[in-house]
């Protein structure tokens, strides 16, 4: 995986983590955009994982994206997911 990639709105250089940081304050802002309008926390977390698999099979296809998958529950436990978001 390459750490620059082009933007699409201009040939300027953005580094992955800036982008990934990016990615998560816009899900961040949908998450709190739907919980206003009534939507479950599981709802919205099934939907999430739901277009992430989606978009990665069809990125990397399924074999692939079934990899990454198994590595999930080892992840899990050793709390890579574990982090304090701020609800809004």
């Amino acid at each position: 995986m390459q750490n620059v990639k082009p933007t699409n709105s201009s040939r300027e250089q953005v580094p992955v983590s800036e982008q990934k940081q990016a990615a998560l304050s816009y899900l961040n802002e949908a998450w709190a955009e739907g919980r206003l309008d009534g939507i479950d926390d599981d709802c919205m977390a099934q939907a999430c994982l739901f277009s992430a698999l989606a978009s990665l099979v069809s990125t990397y296809g399924e074999e692939a994206t079934g990899k990454f998958a198994e590595s999930l529950p080892k992840r899990i436990r050793n709390g890579e997911f574990s982090v304090d978001l701020a609800r809004q």
